[in-house]
């Protein structure tokens, strides 16, 4: 069934209403060599809000916190009417070791500078970005509450951390009557689905909207990259695009290629495009909130919305599950297994009820 912007759900299990998909706004100035200029951002912006988009997504330091910045200008006039997103851990300032990490101090500090690049007097949701695997998480959940007893903050959520963290924070924030976690942002797409083991399904058991970043895998799954791409001089993508990273960080293989055969296959059927049918098959998991879409161009900005009138065949979401298909690991294929249903039912006989 098709979708639209303002098809608005559910965050987690807060009664916080967002848009199905995320403008994600770190392309939103040029500081890190590629990005949108102030007038094309402002365009983005515009086209996503005028859509009945409500839910943008930044953080202090993207674009050296120009993203923070221009968002707070062209949010002047309907701040309220939308949900910002942000989030601190990152570095803030190089050489000083408490301008980043999941601290206390950190976190004040961050909030307090996102507050005045953002020109607002509240957050809506506030990410903890990078679990730094040193801060106790008590700190962690009680600076967050703290900061939601004052205002300044409306909601906390996490990102890029550890499952069993995730979960432990949660029951020790219900148990002591802290702010509830309320959103995961995660890596997830066709080519990264490694989420499926723990991330995902402990967010729905414990009431966390996932918002999958990179739905596209940096542009993989728009099939603009073929096998020579695989085979080129390190002299001719060393260059600071995309195109390089996603070679030197192994984005850019055999198996992502075949999965970006699929989806072009499944895209030329539909009728739409190859972008369209990857962000589409993220909405698709029951898990997922809304993927975050960082568009350069409106042209972009324009593919990409049209996600939200993909209708997949069965047949060819099964198509597009094989081919990206990853093992769970222990214990989930073991316990999937009619090994695992053997020792867990015997021979009874059940009906299944939904």
């Amino acid at each position: 069934m098709s979708l639209t912007l303002d098809t608005y759900r559910l965050l987690g299990r807060s009664g916080l209403r967002v848009s199905p998909l995320a403008l994600g706004a770190a392309t939103f100035g040029t500081e890190w060599g590629w990005g949108a200029e102030q007038d094309e951002a402002r365009k983005l912006f515009d086209l996503y809000v005028e859509r009945g988009g409500n839910f943008i997504d930044t953080a202090v330091t993207y674009t050296n916190g120009s993203s923070e910045r221009l968002l707070g200008e062209f949010t002047r006039h309907n701040r309220e009417s939308l949900v910002l997103a942000t989030k601190y851990t990152t570095l803030r300032r190089p050489g000083d070791p408490n301008s980043g990490g999941s601290h206390r101090k950190s976190l004040f500090a961050s909030v307090e500078a996102s507050l005045r690049q953002l020109n607002t007097d509240y957050i809506d949701l506030l990410y903890l970005h990078v679990w730094d695997f040193t801060t106790p998480v008590e700190e962690i959940l009680r600076g967050m509450d703290d900061l939601v007893r004052q205002g300044k903050v409306l909601y906390v959520a996490m990102s890029n951390v550890p499952a069993w963290q995730v979960s432990r924070m949660q029951a020790i924030a219900d148990l002591r009557g802290w702010s509830p976690l309320v959103a995961l942002q995660i890596e997830y797409s066709l080519i990264e689905r490694t989420g499926e083991r723990d991330l995902i399904p402990m967010a729905r058991e414990m009431g966390l909207g996932v918002m999958p970043y990179s739905p596209l895998a940096g542009g993989v799954l728009t099939g603009k990259y073929s096998r020579d791409d695989l085979t080129a001089p390190k002299a001719a993508v060393d260059d600071g695009t995309r195109k390089n990273f996603n070679i030197t960080n192994g984005g850019l293989t055999e198996r992502n290629l075949d999965i970006a055969d699929v989806v072009t296959e499944v895209a030329t059927e539909l009728g739409h495009t190859p972008a369209q049918v990857g962000l589409a098959w993220t909405l698709q998991n029951q898990g997922v909130t809304a993927p975050i879409i960082g568009a350069r161009t409106p042209a972009q900005l324009e593919d990409n919305l049209g996600a939200l009138e993909v209708d997949f065949t069965a047949s060819q979401l099964a198509r597009l599950d094989e081919a990206s298909a990853i093992g769970l690991g222990i214990p989930h294929d073991l316990l999937a297994g009619d090994f695992g249903r053997t020792l867990t039912r015997g021979d009874l006989k059940v009906e299944a009820r939904r």
